[in-house]
Formats: C-alpha cells, structure tokens, sequence
C-alpha cells in the first residue's frame, strides 16, 4: 500500500505513527519483502512461524530476504496444538532470539502478539508479515497474553513494518477469515459503550481515534458472503480495516477504540482455555460471539425508559466488599480473582456518586438512547452478517451451553476498569433482567 496519498486513512494514520513506519499492502507483496526489509531494518533476520503459516507465507518470504542479501534463520513452532497466547511463549521467543538478530514474525494473532511481546522486551523493531485477516492486533501498540491465567493486553511496541499480500491473505482459510470479520463487528457495540462512557463524563471519544475504527467501519462490514467467498476487494477492505483498528489503538493509547463488552466476554473464555472438538477457539471467533450477545442487550436496553430510574438504587447496591465477595465466588482464588477485584475497586464509585450517576442517565438518557441507535445494528442483523462471513454468532458455536453464556455475561464486568453497557445494566439494577432477556431460549 503506497503511503503517500493525504486522502488516505491509513496512510495518514502510518504518518501519526510513532512505531509504525510503512504498512505495505498489495498483491504479490511477498516478492518485495527485501526491500521493505533493507529500507527499514539492518543485519540478520530470523523467521518466526509455525508449520501452518509457514506453509503459507514462509518460503516465499525467505527466499524474497535472501534474494535481498539479508542472511535468515528458521524458528518454526510445530503444531498442533496451536501456540497459545501466553507471556511464557514470548519469553521463550525473547531468549532464543540471538544478539543481532531481527525478528520477523510469519503468522497472524498469537504469532504477532508473541513476537511483538519478545521484540519490546529486547527492545528492538521487527518486521510483521500477515497471513490472514484474522485480527486488528497487526500495527496495536499492545499484545494481549495471558500470564498466570489471566489475559491482557500489556503495553507494546508494534511493528516498524507490516506487509499483507492479498493473494497469501485470500488463500487463508475461511474461517480464519471469518474471525477477523468477528473482531471487527466487535468495534459496533465497542463504539457503543465508549458513547456511553463520553456521555456520562468518564472517558471522552478521542478525535483521532474514532474515525479510524468507526469512519469506514459500516463499508467493512458491509459484504460479509464476499469476504467469505475470498473476494480480493472484500478481503483488502477487511485487512486494511483491522490495520486501521491497530494503529487506532496505538494513537490513543489504548484499546478503547476496539474493545468493549464483547472483548471482555471473550476474554473470560479465552482465559478458560475454551475449546472445541480438540482445538483452542479463537479470538476472532470469541469476539464474534460475545459481539452477538452485547447487541442482544444492547436491544433489550434500548427497550427501556432510563429517565424512569429510581437513584435510590444506589442505596441498596452492593458495596465493595459484597464485589468482591462475587467476584471470588465466580472465580475462586487465584491470579484471575485477584486481577478482577484490582480492576473492580478501580471504578468502583460510592453511594453518593452512584445515586448522582442515576440521575445523570435519567437526565441525558434521550439523547444517549439516539445517540447508541446511530451507532448500533440490531442483533438479528449482525448473527446474519456474522454466519455470512463465516463466523459464528451463537454461543453453542463454540461449544458454551446457556448456563456457561448467562454465567460468563455476568461476570465478565469484573475483568476491567474499563466502563461498558455491562456496567451501566450493573449500576441500574438492570443486569439480571437484561441478561435473562438476551439468552437464547433453553
């Protein structure tokens, strides 16, 4: 992708970039690996993958190096099992790694996220070559891996370079594909709860930011049974999204561009290790499902008549200690207990400023309810979309049954600080009957 057009989104948000230098997107992009290489980074280069995107990327990508004159080393993780996205495999990566060298990751999320972890921890740049649309972590200034069974996303350089060769990223397989539909239909409701948290005051929507996710989002979305299908326009639209989504993140400095209630519902699976048929479910595939369940509250919610509210719910909410007590029942003891109660306290807010937030929402709730219809797409129409790209929508896809989905809705407010419409339904005393309205029927 040329980067020197100002009418370009992504060639504007590379330029913003205080990591990102070139993102190259293109048909056969693979054959200019070297120069990419040679223009952005110095001395040996050692090939991170496993077998699959190896097999998919790898020997055309060595041989583009060699050709350059740039000297190249093999690391290739065999599967199965999947590489799990963990601080120990990075860690790993960070000491095989020799003096020297630079990192090239070959892969797509976990391969990424795990080079990218290895490559900051040695403080050093690295070159990301993607092989499918199947994430929005490829230029995020953040890898999110789970350390000591707990997931997040821990504060990392991304990569000096990306190159997407839409030829390599089309031969994906579908489904992967279809996850990156998922993460990406997960910046809809993600775009909600960031509107609610600009309305109430407790996180303004940043300018710069906004406008790369949400700008061409709808556009992104818009042929799911094209992306499925492979199609080379769809498929380009979709990389260059998810790419828009990470240096999103990257310029704000967080995740909140990309990630709301449905990543936190995902995260709780993913940190349970969920898996299906033998294989660890994927991120993408998570997402999509947890996008599918926050849409279907977000319905119910938008049913309802905030400015009815009682503020003297607050009086009767449960305190902090009553949290806490929750969250070690849903979690027992541990790592994962002792990160939720840290994230809870964090914006846990008292009596008196719970009744003053009540009283906000039933003064502003007719122009936030407007404001989230805008933003929305009703849940029926997204579990379409979703099963059109070729991703799931429905919990059972996944292997979670209605106890499991209802369980994991409920608690998955616990895992950040980060205010969402699990929060607002928490805060109101509406989370039980939002929750039980949004399960699909026994």
């Amino acid at each position: 992708m040329p980067t020197d057009s100002a009418a370009d989104p992504l060639a504007r948000a590379v330029a913003q970039s205080a990591s990102v230098a070139e993102v190259l997107i293109a048909p056969g992009a693979i054959a200019q690996a070297g120069a990419l290489y040679r223009r952005h980074f110095t001395g040996p280069a050692c090939l991170i993958a496993d077998d699959a995107s190896w097999a998919a990327a790898g020997p055309q990508a060595e041989a583009a190096l060699n050709a350059a004159g740039i000297a190249t080393r093999r690391h290739i993780l065999a599967i199965p099992p999947r590489p799990k996205p963990t601080v120990e495999l990075a860690d790993s990566l960070r000491h095989m790694l020799a003096p020297g060298e630079t990192p090239v990751s070959i892969g797509s999320g976990v391969l990424n996220d795990v080079t990218k972890h290895a490559a900051f921890r040695l403080d050093r740049p690295y070159l990301c070559i993607g092989t499918a649309a199947s994430m929005d972590g490829y230029t995020s200034a953040g890898a999110p891996l789970s350390e000591k069974g707990f997931k997040k996303t821990i504060p990392c350089r991304p990569a000096r370079a990306v190159l997407g060769d839409l030829d390599i990223i089309a031969r994906a397989p579908r489904a992967m594909t279809g996850w990156g539909y998922g993460d990406l239909a997960g910046k809809v409701p993600a775009g909600a709860d960031w509107i609610i948290a600009d309305a109430l005051g407790l996180e303004a929507i940043d300018t710069v930011a906004w406008p790369l996710v949400q700008g061409g989002l709808r556009g992104w979305l818009a042929n799911p049974a094209a992306i499925a299908a492979g199609d080379p326009a769809a498929i380009s639209g979709l990389f260059r999204g998810l790419t828009l989504v990470g240096l999103a993140m990257e310029l704000h400095g967080s995740s909140r561009p990309a990630s709301g209630a449905d990543h936190q519902i995902a995260h709780l699976w993913e940190m349970e290790d969920l898996s299906q048929g033998g294989a660890r479910v994927s991120h993408g595939a998570c997402v999509a499902v947890g996008c599918s369940m926050t849409l279907r509250l977000y319905d119910w919610l938008l049913a309802q008549d905030l400015t009815r509210l009682d503020p003297s719910h607050a009086d009767r909410a449960p305190d902090l200690d009553a949290k806490f007590a929750a969250i070690t029942a849903a979690f027992g003891p541990g790592e994962i207990a002792a990160r939720a109660a840290e994230e809870t306290r964090a914006k846990h807010i008292d009596r008196a400023a719970h009744r003053d937030r009540i009283e906000t929402l039933r003064r502003i709730w007719p122009d936030l309810a407007a404001r989230l219809r805008a933003q929305l797409m009703p849940a029926a129409e997204m579990r379409a979309a979703l099963h059109a790209a070729g991703a799931p929508s429905d919990a059972a896809e996944i292997g979670v049954d209605r106890a499991a989905l209802e369980r994991t809705t409920r608690n998955a407010r616990f895992l950040r600080s980060r205010y969402t419409v699990l929060d607002l339904l928490d805060e109101t005393g509406l989370l039980e009957q939002a929750i039980a309205a949004a399960l699909p029927p026994s």
